[in-house]
């Protein structure tokens, strides 16, 4: 079967949503066993389809890794991206900055959530999580800000160091409390990736140890090209989320 490299193929001009994730595998370099990173970029297009962007494998997070990845987007075709929604990868923040200066850097909110859940005692984690939710379901920013004060001022005393992040990643969480709901869930749910990586962490189950990296992603490109085979539908309510963000970032609606 032959394979469409999303690395080879040229890319739409505009990605009003670019969405980035690691998945973390297990694979043999010389008879040793090392782990790796997979980086997945998916993009969402001005019609509102997802489509897989770029595969990497094993390259260490900086500001010159992910500027060189931001870079090989451009010299694919993207001139635009309004907004890049990714966890907490090193540096990544800087090499947008410079690769896209008008692009918008949100912080995961599903993946700040479970960073912060995953060191509270299972007792506590579902009133935990429901307070978490007053942060990111306010209506503004204003109005988060006081209810992670809240969520700090209750929880501290038993968990003194679990609001820490929220706190140094503030800039990068709260660009979202701008947007209505309809575009905030586009953004913090992360549905799209999420459904995708479900698909590449069947590889874990199915092989513990990959003989080499570039067995991985032979493996991550077939999953990924069986995946997409089911994308038929665009984003819920896509004309009103890309019309918000073209209003809010001041872009011409394509």
């Amino acid at each position: 079967m032959e394979i469409e490299v999303p690395q080879d193929r040229p890319l739409d001009e505009v990605y009003p949503i670019i969405y980035i994730d690691a998945i973390h595998y297990s694979v043999r370099d010389d008879g040793v066993i090392k782990k790796l990173a997979a980086y997945v970029i998916l993009g969402i297009t001005v019609d509102g389809r997802k489509d897989v962007l770029t595969i990497t494998v094993g390259a260490n997070e900086s500001s010159k890794y992910w500027l060189s990845v931001l870079n090989e987007l451009k010299n694919r075709g993207v001139q635009d991206i309004m907004i890049v929604c990714a966890d907490g990868l090193t540096d990544i923040k800087e090499a947008i900055g410079t690769a896209f200066p008008n692009t918008e850097y949100q912080r995961c909110i599903v993946h700040q959530v479970r960073n912060t859940l995953k060191y509270i005692l299972d007792k506590d984690r579902k009133q935990f999580a429901t307070d978490l939710k007053t942060i990111y379901h306010a209506a503004t920013e204003e109005k988060a800000r006081e209810a992670l004060d809240k969520v700090n001022e209750k929880w501290t005393p038993k968990y003194p160091n679990a609001m820490k992040r929220w706190y140094d990643n503030w800039d990068a969480v709260s660009p979202i409390f701008k947007f209505s709901p309809t575009v905030r869930k586009v953004i913090y749910t992360t549905n799209a990736i999420e459904s995708l990586n479900s698909t590449y962490r069947k590889l874990n189950r199915q092989r513990s140890v990959s003989p080499s990296d570039t067995a991985l992603l032979k493996a991550l490109y077939l999953a990924t090209f069986e995946a997409t085979k089911k994308w038929t539908q665009t984003i819920r309510n896509w004309g009103a989320v890309y019309g918000e963000l073209c209003i809010m970032y001041r872009r011409a609606i394509a």
